[in-house]
Protein backbone atom coordinates (compact mmCIF):
# COMPACT_ATOMS: atom_id res chain seq x y z
CA UNK A 1 0.00 0.00 0.00
CA UNK A 2 1.52 3.31 -0.98
CA UNK A 3 0.72 6.44 1.38
CA UNK A 4 -2.01 7.92 -1.33
CA UNK A 5 -3.57 4.53 -1.04
CA UNK A 6 -3.31 4.58 2.93
CA UNK A 7 -4.50 8.70 3.04
CA UNK A 8 -7.28 7.64 1.03
CA UNK A 9 -8.57 4.13 2.40
CA UNK A 10 -8.45 6.59 6.08
CA UNK A 11 -10.62 9.33 4.34
CA UNK A 12 -13.19 7.09 1.89
CA UNK A 13 -16.34 7.87 2.86
CA UNK A 14 -16.39 10.43 5.46
CA UNK A 15 -18.82 12.90 5.42
CA UNK A 16 -16.27 16.07 4.90
CA UNK A 17 -12.75 16.56 4.40
CA UNK A 18 -12.36 19.51 7.50
CA UNK A 19 -14.05 21.41 10.14
CA UNK A 20 -17.68 23.02 8.84
CA UNK A 21 -21.34 22.72 9.50
CA UNK A 22 -24.13 23.31 6.88
CA UNK A 23 -24.57 26.48 8.81
CA UNK A 24 -21.56 28.23 7.91
CA UNK A 25 -22.58 27.94 4.36
CA UNK A 26 -26.17 29.68 4.91
CA UNK A 27 -24.11 32.15 6.93
CA UNK A 28 -22.29 33.15 3.73
CA UNK A 29 -24.69 33.16 1.40
CA UNK A 30 -26.73 35.46 3.26
CA UNK A 31 -23.60 37.64 3.97
CA UNK A 32 -22.91 37.75 0.49
CA UNK A 33 -26.76 38.29 -0.68
CA UNK A 34 -26.28 35.25 -3.31
CA UNK A 35 -28.92 35.47 -5.64
CA UNK A 36 -31.34 32.34 -6.07
CA UNK A 37 -29.93 31.91 -10.17
CA UNK A 38 -26.26 32.40 -9.30
CA UNK A 39 -23.50 31.08 -10.60
CA UNK A 40 -21.12 29.47 -7.44
CA UNK A 41 -18.36 27.49 -7.75
CA UNK A 42 -17.33 25.14 -5.00
CA UNK A 43 -13.30 24.82 -4.93
CA UNK A 44 -11.22 22.01 -2.70
CA UNK A 45 -14.85 20.40 -2.80
CA UNK A 46 -13.76 17.49 -1.10
CA UNK A 47 -16.68 14.76 -1.18
CA UNK A 48 -19.31 17.54 -1.86
CA UNK A 49 -20.82 17.90 1.78
CA UNK A 50 -20.61 22.04 0.98
CA UNK A 51 -21.95 21.23 -2.47
CA UNK A 52 -24.82 19.36 -1.25
CA UNK A 53 -25.69 22.37 0.85
CA UNK A 54 -25.13 24.99 -1.63
CA UNK A 55 -27.11 22.82 -4.02
CA UNK A 56 -30.30 23.01 -1.44
CA UNK A 57 -29.95 26.36 -0.18
CA UNK A 58 -29.98 27.59 -3.56
CA UNK A 59 -32.50 25.40 -6.04
CA UNK A 60 -32.29 27.16 -9.08
CA UNK A 61 -28.36 27.89 -8.71
CA UNK A 62 -25.73 26.37 -11.20
CA UNK A 63 -23.02 24.78 -9.22
CA UNK A 64 -19.45 23.76 -10.49
CA UNK A 65 -17.30 21.59 -7.70
CA UNK A 66 -13.74 21.19 -8.40
CA UNK A 67 -11.55 18.83 -6.94
CA UNK A 68 -7.93 17.88 -7.63
CA UNK A 69 -7.90 14.65 -6.16
CA UNK A 70 -10.24 12.08 -7.91
CA UNK A 71 -11.68 10.13 -5.46
CA UNK A 72 -13.14 13.33 -3.77
CA UNK A 73 -14.42 14.22 -6.73
CA UNK A 74 -15.97 10.60 -7.51
CA UNK A 75 -17.49 11.28 -4.11
CA UNK A 76 -18.71 14.59 -4.69
CA UNK A 77 -20.19 13.61 -8.05
CA UNK A 78 -22.36 10.24 -6.24
CA UNK A 79 -23.44 12.56 -3.46
CA UNK A 80 -24.76 15.23 -5.94
CA UNK A 81 -26.05 13.71 -8.40
CA UNK A 82 -29.58 13.86 -7.36
CA UNK A 83 -29.59 17.47 -8.08
CA UNK A 84 -29.31 16.65 -11.84
CA UNK A 85 -27.26 18.77 -14.39
CA UNK A 86 -27.31 21.69 -12.55
CA UNK A 87 -24.53 20.71 -10.41
CA UNK A 88 -21.31 19.57 -11.98
CA UNK A 89 -17.97 17.89 -10.57
CA UNK A 90 -14.89 17.58 -12.21
CA UNK A 91 -11.26 17.04 -11.40
CA UNK A 92 -9.01 20.07 -11.59
CA UNK A 93 -6.82 22.56 -10.21
CA UNK A 94 -8.60 25.74 -7.74
CA UNK A 95 -6.06 28.26 -9.41
CA UNK A 96 -6.84 27.55 -13.08
CA UNK A 97 -10.74 27.85 -12.89
CA UNK A 98 -12.77 30.49 -15.54
CA UNK A 99 -15.99 31.61 -14.38
CA UNK A 100 -17.49 33.50 -14.14
CA UNK A 101 -19.43 33.12 -10.78
CA UNK A 102 -21.27 34.94 -8.26
CA UNK A 103 -19.46 33.08 -5.90
CA UNK A 104 -16.69 31.30 -5.12
CA UNK A 105 -16.96 29.14 -2.10
CA UNK A 106 -13.61 27.38 -0.47
CA UNK A 107 -13.66 25.96 2.64
CA UNK A 108 -10.46 25.26 4.59
CA UNK A 109 -8.80 25.06 0.94
CA UNK A 110 -6.89 28.21 0.03
CA UNK A 111 -3.87 27.73 2.07
CA UNK A 112 -2.84 25.91 -0.41
CA UNK A 113 -2.55 29.10 -2.90
CA UNK A 114 -2.43 31.27 -0.14
CA UNK A 115 -5.21 33.83 0.80
CA UNK A 116 -3.32 36.61 -1.18
CA UNK A 117 -2.28 34.42 -3.85
CA UNK A 118 -5.59 32.49 -4.38
CA UNK A 119 -7.30 35.42 -4.81
CA UNK A 120 -5.70 37.54 -6.78
CA UNK A 121 -5.94 34.56 -9.71
CA UNK A 122 -10.16 34.05 -8.71
CA UNK A 123 -10.28 37.81 -9.68
CA UNK A 124 -11.16 37.37 -13.39
CA UNK A 125 -13.66 34.20 -12.58
CA UNK A 126 -15.80 36.15 -10.62
CA UNK A 127 -18.46 38.13 -12.18
CA UNK A 128 -19.86 42.02 -12.12
CA UNK A 129 -20.27 42.16 -8.45
CA UNK A 130 -18.93 38.17 -7.52
CA UNK A 131 -17.64 37.40 -4.14
CA UNK A 132 -15.27 35.00 -2.48
CA UNK A 133 -16.33 33.35 0.71
CA UNK A 134 -13.43 31.00 2.23
CA UNK A 135 -12.05 29.25 5.72
CA UNK A 136 -9.02 30.15 7.01
CA UNK A 137 -6.66 28.70 9.92
CA UNK A 138 -7.25 31.52 12.61
CA UNK A 139 -5.15 31.86 15.83
CA UNK A 140 -7.22 33.35 18.61
CA UNK A 141 -5.77 36.63 20.26
CA UNK A 142 -3.70 35.07 22.80
CA UNK A 143 -3.28 32.05 21.67
CA UNK A 144 -1.78 29.09 23.89
CA UNK A 145 1.16 26.79 23.00
CA UNK A 146 -1.51 24.01 22.21
CA UNK A 147 -2.98 26.30 19.59
CA UNK A 148 0.38 27.24 18.07
CA UNK A 149 1.33 23.50 18.23
CA UNK A 150 -1.93 22.34 16.29
CA UNK A 151 -0.86 24.70 13.26
CA UNK A 152 2.79 24.25 13.42
CA UNK A 153 2.65 22.41 10.04
CA UNK A 154 1.49 25.63 8.94
CA UNK A 155 3.59 28.42 9.62
CA UNK A 156 1.74 31.27 7.48
CA UNK A 157 -1.28 30.86 10.38
CA UNK A 158 -1.97 34.41 11.97
CA UNK A 159 -4.90 36.48 13.71
CA UNK A 160 -7.69 37.28 12.14
CA UNK A 161 -5.79 40.82 12.00
CA UNK A 162 -3.62 38.88 9.44
CA UNK A 163 -6.15 37.42 7.41
CA UNK A 164 -7.45 40.58 6.60
CA UNK A 165 -3.98 42.26 5.75
CA UNK A 166 -3.62 39.71 3.28
CA UNK A 167 -7.20 40.44 1.94
CA UNK A 168 -6.58 43.64 1.55
CA UNK A 169 -3.42 42.84 -0.50
CA UNK A 170 -4.58 41.37 -2.85
CA UNK A 171 -7.09 44.33 -3.52
CA UNK A 172 -10.42 42.53 -1.48
CA UNK A 173 -12.40 44.12 1.42
CA UNK A 174 -14.05 42.44 4.41
CA UNK A 175 -18.42 42.00 3.88
CA UNK A 176 -18.58 39.64 6.45
CA UNK A 177 -16.31 37.30 9.17
CA UNK A 178 -17.39 34.08 11.02
CA UNK A 179 -15.08 31.88 13.44
CA UNK A 180 -15.59 27.94 12.68
CA UNK A 181 -14.84 26.76 16.16
CA UNK A 182 -15.66 23.82 18.31
CA UNK A 183 -18.50 21.86 16.92
CA UNK A 184 -17.59 22.27 13.75
CA UNK A 185 -13.96 20.80 13.99
CA UNK A 186 -15.97 17.70 16.45
CA UNK A 187 -18.09 16.77 13.76
CA UNK A 188 -14.98 16.41 11.48
CA UNK A 189 -12.77 14.75 13.85
CA UNK A 190 -15.71 12.37 15.51
CA UNK A 191 -16.56 10.41 12.19
CA UNK A 192 -12.61 10.51 11.26
CA UNK A 193 -11.88 9.00 14.88
CA UNK A 194 -14.13 5.57 13.93
CA UNK A 195 -12.76 5.78 10.72
CA UNK A 196 -9.22 5.04 12.81
CA UNK A 197 -10.49 2.14 15.40
CA UNK A 198 -12.32 0.58 12.14
CA UNK A 199 -8.99 0.34 10.06
CA UNK A 200 -6.74 0.31 13.21
CA UNK A 201 -7.13 -3.93 13.71
CA UNK A 202 -4.29 -5.34 11.30
CA UNK A 203 -2.89 -2.37 9.55
CA UNK A 204 -0.29 -2.66 7.65
CA UNK A 205 2.98 -0.34 7.90
CA UNK A 206 2.33 2.26 5.69
CA UNK A 207 -2.31 2.69 6.92
CA UNK A 208 -0.30 2.75 10.41
CA UNK A 209 1.68 5.22 9.95
CA UNK A 210 -1.58 7.22 8.46
CA UNK A 211 -3.69 6.38 11.39
CA UNK A 212 -1.10 7.83 13.58
CA UNK A 213 -1.09 11.00 12.17
CA UNK A 214 -4.69 11.49 12.23
CA UNK A 215 -4.72 10.06 15.68
CA UNK A 216 -1.87 12.54 16.91
CA UNK A 217 -3.63 15.83 14.84
CA UNK A 218 -7.38 14.98 17.07
CA UNK A 219 -5.49 14.58 19.98
CA UNK A 220 -3.86 18.11 19.49
CA UNK A 221 -7.42 19.74 18.69
CA UNK A 222 -8.79 17.93 21.92
CA UNK A 223 -5.94 19.18 23.89
CA UNK A 224 -7.08 23.04 22.90
CA UNK A 225 -10.66 23.13 21.10
CA UNK A 226 -11.65 26.60 22.24
CA UNK A 227 -8.14 27.83 20.81
CA UNK A 228 -8.25 26.49 17.05
CA UNK A 229 -10.83 27.63 14.69
CA UNK A 230 -10.73 28.75 11.09
CA UNK A 231 -12.19 32.60 10.14
CA UNK A 232 -14.52 32.12 7.32
CA UNK A 233 -14.54 35.73 5.47
CA UNK A 234 -17.21 36.95 2.94
CA UNK A 235 -14.67 39.26 0.33
CA UNK A 236 -15.19 41.36 -2.62
CA UNK A 237 -12.94 42.70 -5.26
CA UNK A 238 -12.01 46.26 -4.71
Amino acid sequence: MTPDDAFFALHRDLPREGPGQAEDVHWALYAAAVPEEARIADLACGPGADTRTLAKARPRARIEAVDRMAHFAAAARAATAPFGPRVTVRVGDMAQVSGPYDLIWCAGGLYFLGVTEGLRLWRGALASGGLVAFSEPCLPPRPSAAARAFWAGYPAVTGIGGIRERVAAAGYRVLGERMVIGAAFRDYYEPLARRIALLRPGAEPALAAVLDAAEAEIARWQAAPDDIAYALMVVAPE
